[in-house]
Protein backbone atom coordinates (compact mmCIF):
# COMPACT_ATOMS: atom_id res chain seq x y z
CA UNK A 1 0.00 0.00 0.00
CA UNK A 2 1.14 3.52 -0.74
CA UNK A 3 0.26 6.85 0.85
CA UNK A 4 0.87 10.22 -0.81
CA UNK A 5 1.42 13.10 1.60
CA UNK A 6 1.48 16.79 0.69
CA UNK A 7 0.69 19.02 3.65
CA UNK A 8 1.23 22.70 4.34
CA UNK A 9 0.08 22.17 7.94
CA UNK A 10 2.68 19.86 9.51
CA UNK A 11 0.74 19.42 12.77
CA UNK A 12 0.92 15.75 13.80
CA UNK A 13 2.54 14.80 10.48
CA UNK A 14 5.49 12.78 11.79
CA UNK A 15 3.41 10.74 14.25
CA UNK A 16 0.78 10.04 11.60
CA UNK A 17 3.39 9.02 9.03
CA UNK A 18 5.04 6.66 11.50
CA UNK A 19 1.65 5.11 12.20
CA UNK A 20 1.08 4.57 8.49
CA UNK A 21 4.49 2.90 8.12
CA UNK A 22 3.69 0.59 11.04
CA UNK A 23 0.59 -0.54 9.16
CA UNK A 24 2.45 -1.33 5.97
CA UNK A 25 2.26 1.86 3.95
CA UNK A 26 5.09 3.09 1.76
CA UNK A 27 5.25 6.87 1.80
CA UNK A 28 5.56 9.34 -1.08
CA UNK A 29 5.68 13.06 -0.33
CA UNK A 30 6.16 16.45 -1.92
CA UNK A 31 9.30 18.43 -1.18
CA UNK A 32 8.67 20.22 2.13
CA UNK A 33 6.66 17.30 3.49
CA UNK A 34 9.37 14.88 2.42
CA UNK A 35 12.05 16.97 4.14
CA UNK A 36 10.06 17.13 7.38
CA UNK A 37 9.65 13.35 7.40
CA UNK A 38 13.25 12.62 6.44
CA UNK A 39 14.52 14.99 9.14
CA UNK A 40 12.46 12.97 11.65
CA UNK A 41 13.98 9.71 10.41
CA UNK A 42 10.87 8.51 8.52
CA UNK A 43 11.63 6.69 5.28
CA UNK A 44 9.92 8.49 2.39
CA UNK A 45 10.18 8.73 -1.40
CA UNK A 46 10.07 12.13 -3.08
CA UNK A 47 7.35 12.82 -5.64
CA UNK A 48 10.02 13.87 -8.15
CA UNK A 49 11.51 10.36 -7.93
CA UNK A 50 8.08 8.86 -8.70
CA UNK A 51 7.32 11.14 -11.64
CA UNK A 52 10.87 11.31 -13.02
CA UNK A 53 10.50 15.07 -13.32
CA UNK A 54 11.69 17.81 -10.99
CA UNK A 55 9.25 20.30 -9.50
CA UNK A 56 8.76 23.27 -11.84
CA UNK A 57 7.76 26.92 -11.84
CA UNK A 58 8.77 27.64 -8.26
CA UNK A 59 6.70 24.70 -7.05
CA UNK A 60 3.56 25.51 -9.03
CA UNK A 61 3.89 22.13 -10.71
CA UNK A 62 4.69 19.27 -8.36
CA UNK A 63 2.05 16.56 -8.50
CA UNK A 64 0.30 17.33 -11.81
CA UNK A 65 1.65 14.20 -13.51
CA UNK A 66 0.12 10.88 -14.70
CA UNK A 67 2.35 8.92 -12.33
CA UNK A 68 0.49 10.58 -9.49
CA UNK A 69 -3.03 10.92 -10.85
CA UNK A 70 -3.16 7.58 -12.63
CA UNK A 71 -2.08 5.97 -9.36
CA UNK A 72 -4.93 7.73 -7.56
CA UNK A 73 -7.67 7.37 -10.19
CA UNK A 74 -7.15 3.84 -11.46
CA UNK A 75 -10.13 1.61 -10.65
CA UNK A 76 -8.87 -1.50 -8.93
CA UNK A 77 -11.85 -3.54 -10.20
CA UNK A 78 -11.17 -2.59 -13.84
CA UNK A 79 -8.59 -4.92 -15.45
CA UNK A 80 -7.95 -2.47 -18.27
CA UNK A 81 -7.15 0.32 -15.80
CA UNK A 82 -4.74 -1.93 -13.95
CA UNK A 83 -3.15 -3.12 -17.21
CA UNK A 84 -2.51 0.46 -18.32
CA UNK A 85 -1.10 1.32 -14.92
CA UNK A 86 1.33 -1.61 -15.04
CA UNK A 87 2.25 -0.90 -18.67
CA UNK A 88 3.24 2.66 -17.68
CA UNK A 89 5.15 1.35 -14.63
CA UNK A 90 2.92 3.34 -12.31
CA UNK A 91 1.83 2.07 -8.91
CA UNK A 92 -1.54 2.55 -7.20
CA UNK A 93 -1.88 5.14 -4.45
CA UNK A 94 -4.23 4.01 -1.70
CA UNK A 95 -4.23 6.98 0.69
CA UNK A 96 -3.96 10.68 -0.16
CA UNK A 97 -3.16 13.14 2.63
CA UNK A 98 -3.34 16.82 1.71
CA UNK A 99 -3.66 20.04 3.68
CA UNK A 100 -4.13 22.94 1.30
CA UNK A 101 -2.07 26.10 1.08
CA UNK A 102 -3.20 28.51 3.82
CA UNK A 103 -5.09 30.90 1.54
CA UNK A 104 -7.45 32.32 4.18
CA UNK A 105 -4.64 32.80 6.70
CA UNK A 106 -2.48 34.53 4.07
CA UNK A 107 -5.34 36.83 3.14
CA UNK A 108 -6.01 37.66 6.79
CA UNK A 109 -2.34 38.50 7.35
CA UNK A 110 -2.57 41.47 4.97
CA UNK A 111 -0.12 39.94 2.49
CA UNK A 112 0.41 41.52 -0.92
CA UNK A 113 -1.45 40.28 -4.00
CA UNK A 114 1.42 38.18 -5.35
CA UNK A 115 1.75 36.31 -2.06
CA UNK A 116 -1.99 35.74 -1.89
CA UNK A 117 -2.04 34.35 -5.44
CA UNK A 118 0.85 31.98 -4.70
CA UNK A 119 -1.20 30.62 -1.81
CA UNK A 120 -4.01 29.53 -4.11
CA UNK A 121 -3.54 25.77 -4.17
CA UNK A 122 -3.91 23.96 -7.50
CA UNK A 123 -2.28 20.56 -7.13
CA UNK A 124 -3.75 19.96 -3.68
CA UNK A 125 -7.42 20.31 -4.66
CA UNK A 126 -6.74 18.24 -7.78
CA UNK A 127 -5.35 15.36 -5.74
CA UNK A 128 -8.16 15.62 -3.20
CA UNK A 129 -10.84 15.55 -5.87
CA UNK A 130 -9.19 12.62 -7.65
CA UNK A 131 -8.94 10.60 -4.45
CA UNK A 132 -12.52 11.43 -3.45
CA UNK A 133 -13.78 10.43 -6.89
CA UNK A 134 -12.10 7.05 -6.51
CA UNK A 135 -13.46 6.59 -2.99
CA UNK A 136 -14.11 2.86 -3.52
CA UNK A 137 -10.34 2.29 -3.55
CA UNK A 138 -8.69 5.40 -2.11
CA UNK A 139 -9.02 7.15 1.25
CA UNK A 140 -8.54 10.92 1.32
CA UNK A 141 -7.50 12.92 4.39
CA UNK A 142 -7.68 16.73 4.37
CA UNK A 143 -7.02 17.73 7.97
CA UNK A 144 -4.74 16.75 10.86
CA UNK A 145 -7.94 16.41 12.89
CA UNK A 146 -8.67 13.23 10.92
CA UNK A 147 -5.31 11.53 11.58
CA UNK A 148 -6.16 9.77 14.82
CA UNK A 149 -9.41 8.29 13.55
CA UNK A 150 -7.58 6.85 10.52
CA UNK A 151 -4.86 5.29 12.68
CA UNK A 152 -7.48 3.95 15.08
CA UNK A 153 -9.31 2.26 12.23
CA UNK A 154 -6.06 0.79 10.90
CA UNK A 155 -5.24 -0.55 14.35
CA UNK A 156 -8.65 -2.18 14.67
CA UNK A 157 -9.27 -3.40 11.13
CA UNK A 158 -5.90 -3.11 9.34
CA UNK A 159 -7.68 -1.13 6.59
CA UNK A 160 -9.80 1.94 6.02
CA UNK A 161 -13.37 0.71 5.67
CA UNK A 162 -15.56 1.52 2.64
CA UNK A 163 -17.95 3.48 4.88
CA UNK A 164 -15.09 5.64 6.16
CA UNK A 165 -13.70 6.18 2.66
CA UNK A 166 -17.11 7.34 1.46
CA UNK A 167 -17.50 9.69 4.43
CA UNK A 168 -14.02 11.10 3.91
CA UNK A 169 -14.77 11.67 0.22
CA UNK A 170 -17.86 13.72 1.02
CA UNK A 171 -15.91 15.76 3.57
CA UNK A 172 -13.12 16.26 1.02
CA UNK A 173 -15.39 17.67 -1.68
CA UNK A 174 -17.01 19.98 0.87
CA UNK A 175 -13.55 21.08 2.01
CA UNK A 176 -12.42 21.94 -1.50
CA UNK A 177 -15.72 23.69 -2.26
CA UNK A 178 -15.32 25.90 0.81
CA UNK A 179 -11.70 26.64 -0.16
CA UNK A 180 -12.70 27.59 -3.71
CA UNK A 181 -15.48 29.78 -2.33
CA UNK A 182 -12.91 31.71 -0.31
CA UNK A 183 -10.77 32.22 -3.40
CA UNK A 184 -13.75 33.25 -5.53
CA UNK A 185 -14.86 35.78 -2.90
CA UNK A 186 -11.40 37.36 -2.91
CA UNK A 187 -11.20 37.35 -6.70
CA UNK A 188 -14.49 39.26 -6.84
CA UNK A 189 -13.12 41.99 -4.58
CA UNK A 190 -13.06 45.22 -6.51
CA UNK A 191 -14.78 43.69 -9.53
CA UNK A 192 -17.63 45.53 -11.19
CA UNK A 193 -20.91 45.02 -9.36
CA UNK A 194 -23.22 42.44 -10.88
CA UNK A 195 -26.99 42.52 -10.82
CA UNK A 196 -27.01 39.01 -9.34
CA UNK A 197 -24.39 36.52 -10.45
CA UNK A 198 -25.45 33.42 -12.35
CA UNK A 199 -23.96 31.05 -9.77
CA UNK A 200 -23.81 31.51 -6.02
CA UNK A 201 -21.34 29.60 -3.89
CA UNK A 202 -21.94 29.57 -0.17
CA UNK A 203 -19.26 27.97 1.94
CA UNK A 204 -17.68 28.22 5.32
CA UNK A 205 -15.76 26.47 8.04
CA UNK A 206 -17.35 25.25 11.26
CA UNK A 207 -16.60 27.59 14.15
CA UNK A 208 -18.67 25.79 16.76
CA UNK A 209 -21.57 23.44 17.19
CA UNK A 210 -24.40 24.86 19.26
CA UNK A 211 -26.28 22.99 21.97
CA UNK A 212 -29.29 23.10 19.67
CA UNK A 213 -31.06 25.36 17.19
CA UNK A 214 -33.97 27.63 17.99
CA UNK A 215 -35.56 24.72 19.89
CA UNK A 216 -34.03 21.70 21.65
CA UNK A 217 -35.16 19.26 18.95
CA UNK A 218 -33.21 21.21 16.28
CA UNK A 219 -29.47 20.96 15.65
CA UNK A 220 -27.45 24.13 15.27
CA UNK A 221 -23.96 25.35 14.35
CA UNK A 222 -22.04 28.54 13.58
CA UNK A 223 -19.92 28.75 10.42
CA UNK A 224 -17.46 31.37 9.22
CA UNK A 225 -18.10 32.75 5.74
CA UNK A 226 -15.21 33.40 3.33
CA UNK A 227 -13.13 36.47 4.00
CA UNK A 228 -10.78 37.78 6.70
CA UNK A 229 -11.94 36.81 10.20
CA UNK A 230 -14.09 39.64 11.48
CA UNK A 231 -17.62 40.66 12.32
CA UNK A 232 -20.02 39.08 14.78
CA UNK A 233 -19.19 35.46 13.92
CA UNK A 234 -15.60 36.05 15.06
CA UNK A 235 -16.46 37.82 18.31
CA UNK A 236 -14.16 37.10 21.23
CA UNK A 237 -16.20 35.78 24.13
CA UNK A 238 -14.49 36.74 27.37
CA UNK A 239 -17.13 35.56 29.83
CA UNK A 240 -20.19 33.35 30.19
CA UNK A 241 -21.60 30.14 28.76
CA UNK A 242 -21.64 29.36 25.06
CA UNK A 243 -24.23 31.26 23.07
CA UNK A 244 -27.36 29.57 21.78
CA UNK A 245 -28.75 29.88 18.26
CA UNK A 246 -31.15 32.63 19.32
CA UNK A 247 -28.43 34.37 21.37
CA UNK A 248 -26.34 34.68 18.21
CA UNK A 249 -29.24 36.23 16.31
CA UNK A 250 -29.84 38.72 19.11
CA UNK A 251 -26.22 39.81 19.62
CA UNK A 252 -25.91 40.29 15.87
CA UNK A 253 -29.04 42.46 15.88
CA UNK A 254 -27.71 44.46 18.85
CA UNK A 255 -24.37 45.15 17.26
CA UNK A 256 -25.91 46.05 13.90
CA UNK A 257 -28.18 48.66 15.48
CA UNK A 258 -25.59 50.52 17.57
CA UNK A 259 -23.11 50.41 14.66
CA UNK A 260 -25.45 52.81 12.81
CA UNK A 261 -24.42 55.65 15.14
CA UNK A 262 -21.26 57.69 15.57
CA UNK A 263 -22.26 59.10 18.97
CA UNK A 264 -22.37 56.83 22.05
CA UNK A 265 -25.33 54.47 21.57
CA UNK A 266 -26.81 51.50 23.38
CA UNK A 267 -29.71 49.15 22.79
CA UNK A 268 -31.53 46.30 24.50
CA UNK A 269 -32.67 43.51 22.16
CA UNK A 270 -35.39 40.91 22.68
CA UNK A 271 -36.14 38.43 19.89
CA UNK A 272 -34.03 40.56 17.46
CA UNK A 273 -36.21 43.64 18.12
CA UNK A 274 -35.02 46.64 20.14
CA UNK A 275 -37.12 47.13 23.27
CA UNK A 276 -34.79 49.96 24.21
CA UNK A 277 -32.40 52.30 22.41
CA UNK A 278 -30.73 55.59 23.23
CA UNK A 279 -27.90 57.89 22.28
CA UNK A 280 -26.20 60.10 24.83
CA UNK A 281 -22.97 61.85 25.73
CA UNK A 282 -21.45 58.76 27.37
CA UNK A 283 -21.76 55.02 27.00
CA UNK A 284 -23.08 54.50 30.52
CA UNK A 285 -25.78 57.15 30.11
CA UNK A 286 -26.76 55.70 26.71
CA UNK A 287 -27.21 52.28 28.32
CA UNK A 288 -29.18 53.56 31.31
CA UNK A 289 -31.53 55.49 29.02
CA UNK A 290 -31.92 52.51 26.67
CA UNK A 291 -32.85 50.35 29.65
CA UNK A 292 -35.40 52.91 30.84
CA UNK A 293 -37.23 52.76 27.50
CA UNK A 294 -38.91 49.49 28.57
CA UNK A 295 -37.45 48.07 31.82
CA UNK A 296 -39.92 45.18 31.97
CA UNK A 297 -38.98 43.89 28.51
CA UNK A 298 -35.27 44.58 29.13
CA UNK A 299 -35.09 41.83 31.76
CA UNK A 300 -33.10 38.96 30.25
CA UNK A 301 -32.27 41.05 27.19
CA UNK A 302 -29.21 41.36 24.97
CA UNK A 303 -27.32 44.66 25.21
CA UNK A 304 -25.27 46.28 22.48
CA UNK A 305 -23.04 49.33 22.99
CA UNK A 306 -20.81 51.04 20.45
CA UNK A 307 -18.20 52.24 22.95
CA UNK A 308 -15.69 50.23 25.00
CA UNK A 309 -17.20 49.36 28.37
CA UNK A 310 -15.75 51.20 31.38
CA UNK A 311 -16.38 50.36 35.02
CA UNK A 312 -19.34 52.75 35.26
CA UNK A 313 -21.08 51.03 32.35
CA UNK A 314 -20.16 47.60 33.72
CA UNK A 315 -21.67 48.53 37.09
CA UNK A 316 -24.92 49.57 35.41
CA UNK A 317 -25.00 46.34 33.38
CA UNK A 318 -24.75 44.21 36.53
CA UNK A 319 -27.82 45.82 38.10
CA UNK A 320 -30.25 43.56 36.22
CA UNK A 321 -30.31 40.13 34.63
CA UNK A 322 -28.96 40.18 31.06
CA UNK A 323 -28.25 37.29 28.70
CA UNK A 324 -25.35 38.92 26.86
CA UNK A 325 -23.50 42.13 26.13
CA UNK A 326 -21.68 42.90 22.88
CA UNK A 327 -19.20 45.77 22.69
CA UNK A 328 -16.01 46.89 20.87
CA UNK A 329 -13.87 46.45 24.00
CA UNK A 330 -13.63 46.74 27.79
CA UNK A 331 -10.96 47.68 30.29
CA UNK A 332 -9.64 45.46 33.10
CA UNK A 333 -11.67 47.16 35.82
CA UNK A 334 -14.85 46.74 33.80
CA UNK A 335 -14.03 43.08 33.11
CA UNK A 336 -13.57 42.47 36.83
CA UNK A 337 -16.92 44.09 37.60
CA UNK A 338 -18.75 42.05 34.93
CA UNK A 339 -17.10 38.90 36.29
CA UNK A 340 -19.18 39.31 39.44
CA UNK A 341 -22.14 38.32 37.22
CA UNK A 342 -20.66 35.25 35.51
CA UNK A 343 -23.94 34.35 33.78
CA UNK A 344 -23.69 37.44 31.55
CA UNK A 345 -22.06 36.48 28.28
CA UNK A 346 -19.61 39.20 27.24
CA UNK A 347 -18.51 39.44 23.61
CA UNK A 348 -16.00 41.78 21.99
CA UNK A 349 -16.22 42.59 18.29
CA UNK A 350 -13.26 44.75 17.36
CA UNK A 351 -12.75 43.76 13.71
CA UNK A 352 -15.14 44.63 10.89
CA UNK A 353 -16.39 41.86 8.66
CA UNK A 354 -14.68 41.33 5.32
CA UNK A 355 -17.52 39.19 4.04
CA UNK A 356 -19.52 39.95 0.94
CA UNK A 357 -22.36 42.45 1.48
CA UNK A 358 -25.06 39.89 0.74
CA UNK A 359 -27.97 38.76 2.88
CA UNK A 360 -28.62 35.06 2.24
CA UNK A 361 -31.60 33.19 3.66
CA UNK A 362 -32.98 29.75 3.00
CA UNK A 363 -36.41 28.68 1.87
CA UNK A 364 -37.58 25.16 1.11
CA UNK A 365 -35.49 24.04 -1.85
CA UNK A 366 -33.60 27.26 -2.41
CA UNK A 367 -31.84 30.39 -1.25
CA UNK A 368 -33.05 33.97 -1.27
CA UNK A 369 -30.27 36.51 -1.78
CA UNK A 370 -30.31 40.28 -1.54
CA UNK A 371 -27.85 43.10 -0.99
CA UNK A 372 -27.82 44.34 2.59
CA UNK A 373 -30.13 47.17 3.56
CA UNK A 374 -28.43 50.49 4.13
CA UNK A 375 -30.36 53.43 5.53
CA UNK A 376 -29.93 56.87 3.98
CA UNK A 377 -30.06 59.82 6.37
CA UNK A 378 -29.28 62.62 3.91
CA UNK A 379 -31.94 65.25 4.47
CA UNK A 380 -31.45 66.60 0.95
CA UNK A 381 -33.02 63.43 -0.47
CA UNK A 382 -36.13 63.78 1.69
CA UNK A 383 -39.29 65.82 1.26
CA UNK A 384 -41.35 67.64 3.87
CA UNK A 385 -44.92 67.11 2.67
CA UNK A 386 -46.78 68.79 5.53
CA UNK A 387 -47.58 72.44 6.07
CA UNK A 388 -45.50 72.55 9.24
CA UNK A 389 -41.74 72.12 8.89
CA UNK A 390 -39.80 70.14 11.52
CA UNK A 391 -37.43 72.25 13.55
CA UNK A 392 -33.77 71.25 13.95
CA UNK A 393 -34.37 69.35 17.19
CA UNK A 394 -37.12 67.36 15.50
CA UNK A 395 -34.92 66.62 12.49
CA UNK A 396 -32.27 65.15 14.77
CA UNK A 397 -34.85 62.94 16.48
CA UNK A 398 -36.47 61.94 13.19
CA UNK A 399 -33.17 60.73 11.74
CA UNK A 400 -32.50 58.72 14.90
CA UNK A 401 -35.98 57.16 14.69
CA UNK A 402 -35.47 56.41 10.98
CA UNK A 403 -32.26 54.51 11.66
CA UNK A 404 -33.72 52.59 14.59
CA UNK A 405 -36.86 51.71 12.65
CA UNK A 406 -34.84 49.77 10.07
CA UNK A 407 -33.86 47.31 12.80
CA UNK A 408 -37.43 46.56 13.89
CA UNK A 409 -39.51 43.75 12.41
CA UNK A 410 -42.22 44.92 10.01
CA UNK A 411 -44.73 46.38 10.43
CA UNK A 412 -42.52 48.74 12.43
CA UNK A 413 -43.32 52.01 14.17
CA UNK A 414 -40.82 53.67 16.53
CA UNK A 415 -41.37 56.68 18.79
CA UNK A 416 -38.26 58.64 19.81
CA UNK A 417 -37.94 61.39 22.39
CA UNK A 418 -34.72 63.00 23.60
CA UNK A 419 -32.63 60.40 21.78
CA UNK A 420 -34.53 57.47 23.33
CA UNK A 421 -36.77 54.92 21.60
CA UNK A 422 -39.59 55.29 24.12
CA UNK A 423 -42.13 53.25 22.13
CA UNK A 424 -41.64 50.38 19.69
CA UNK A 425 -44.38 48.63 17.74
CA UNK A 426 -42.91 45.57 16.03
CA UNK A 427 -44.13 42.77 13.80
CA UNK A 428 -47.84 43.59 13.87
CA UNK A 429 -50.19 42.55 11.10
CA UNK A 430 -51.42 46.09 10.51
CA UNK A 431 -49.59 49.38 10.73
CA UNK A 432 -52.23 50.96 12.91
CA UNK A 433 -51.71 48.16 15.46
CA UNK A 434 -47.99 48.88 15.43
CA UNK A 435 -48.79 52.55 16.04
CA UNK A 436 -51.12 51.64 18.91
CA UNK A 437 -48.48 49.37 20.46
CA UNK A 438 -45.76 52.02 20.19
CA UNK A 439 -48.06 54.61 21.78
CA UNK A 440 -49.01 52.23 24.60
CA UNK A 441 -45.36 51.59 25.38
CA UNK A 442 -44.43 55.27 25.21
CA UNK A 443 -47.30 56.51 27.40
CA UNK A 444 -46.89 60.15 28.34
CA UNK A 445 -43.44 60.17 26.75
CA UNK A 446 -45.14 60.28 23.34
CA UNK A 447 -46.02 63.94 23.93
CA UNK A 448 -43.58 66.10 22.01
CA UNK A 449 -41.87 63.03 20.52
CA UNK A 450 -41.31 62.03 16.89
CA UNK A 451 -42.00 58.76 15.12
CA UNK A 452 -40.77 56.65 12.22
CA UNK A 453 -42.57 54.02 10.16
CA UNK A 454 -40.64 51.54 8.01
CA UNK A 455 -43.26 51.76 5.21
CA UNK A 456 -46.00 54.19 4.22
CA UNK A 457 -49.22 54.63 6.15
CA UNK A 458 -51.88 53.03 3.92
CA UNK A 459 -54.61 54.96 5.75
CA UNK A 460 -54.60 58.03 8.04
CA UNK A 461 -55.50 55.97 11.13
CA UNK A 462 -51.94 54.94 12.05
CA UNK A 463 -50.64 58.50 11.85
CA UNK A 464 -53.70 59.81 13.69
CA UNK A 465 -53.03 57.34 16.52
CA UNK A 466 -49.57 58.86 16.89
CA UNK A 467 -50.82 62.44 16.59
CA UNK A 468 -53.55 62.03 19.19
CA UNK A 469 -50.90 60.69 21.61
CA UNK A 470 -48.89 63.90 21.17
CA UNK A 471 -46.32 62.88 18.54
CA UNK A 472 -45.23 66.06 16.72
CA UNK A 473 -43.48 64.72 13.62
CA UNK A 474 -43.44 61.54 11.54
CA UNK A 475 -40.93 60.19 9.04
CA UNK A 476 -41.93 57.45 6.58
CA UNK A 477 -41.33 56.46 2.94
CA UNK A 478 -44.57 57.72 1.43
CA UNK A 479 -45.83 56.31 -1.84
CA UNK A 480 -49.34 55.27 -0.88
CA UNK A 481 -52.28 56.29 -3.06
CA UNK A 482 -53.71 57.65 0.20
CA UNK A 483 -50.71 59.91 0.89
CA UNK A 484 -52.85 63.04 0.35
CA UNK A 485 -55.34 61.86 2.99
CA UNK A 486 -52.52 61.01 5.41
CA UNK A 487 -50.93 64.43 4.90
CA UNK A 488 -54.31 66.12 5.33
CA UNK A 489 -54.73 64.32 8.65
CA UNK A 490 -51.24 65.39 9.73
CA UNK A 491 -51.94 69.02 8.86
CA UNK A 492 -55.17 68.88 10.84
CA UNK A 493 -53.19 67.67 13.87
CA UNK A 494 -50.36 70.19 13.35
CA UNK A 495 -47.85 67.41 12.68
CA UNK A 496 -44.79 67.61 10.43
CA UNK A 497 -44.38 64.78 7.90
CA UNK A 498 -41.10 63.85 6.21
CA UNK A 499 -41.14 61.48 3.22
CA UNK A 500 -37.95 59.54 2.52
CA UNK A 501 -38.97 57.68 -0.64
CA UNK A 502 -37.16 54.65 0.78
CA UNK A 503 -38.80 51.64 2.46
CA UNK A 504 -37.11 49.47 5.12
CA UNK A 505 -39.08 46.25 5.54
CA UNK A 506 -37.44 43.68 7.78
CA UNK A 507 -38.93 40.19 7.67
Amino acid sequence: MRALLSVSDKTGLVEFARGLVEHGYDLVATSSTSRALADAGVEVQAVADVTGFPEMLDGRVRTLHPAIHAGILARRDDPEHMRQLAESHYEPIDLVVVSLYPFAETLASGADEDTIIENIDIGGPTMIRAAAKNRDSVAVVVSPAQYESILSELRQHRAVSPATRHRLAAEAFAHVAAYDTQVAAWMRTGAAAETMRSELTVGGSLLQELRYGENPHQRGALYAVPGPPGGMAHARQVQGAALSFTNWLDVDAARALVAEFDEPAACVIKHTNPCGFAVSATGVDAYRRAYECDPRSAFGGIVGVNRPIDVATATALTETFLEAVVCPGLDDEAAAKLATKPRIRVLIVDRPSGAEPLDVRSIDGGLLVQTRDRVITDRSTMTVSSVRQPDEAEWRELLIAWRVCRHVKSNAVVIVRDGMAVGVGAGQMSRVESSELAVARAGERARGAVSASDAFFPMPDGLETLGHAGVRSVIHPGGSKNDPKVIEAADALGMAVVLTGERHFRH
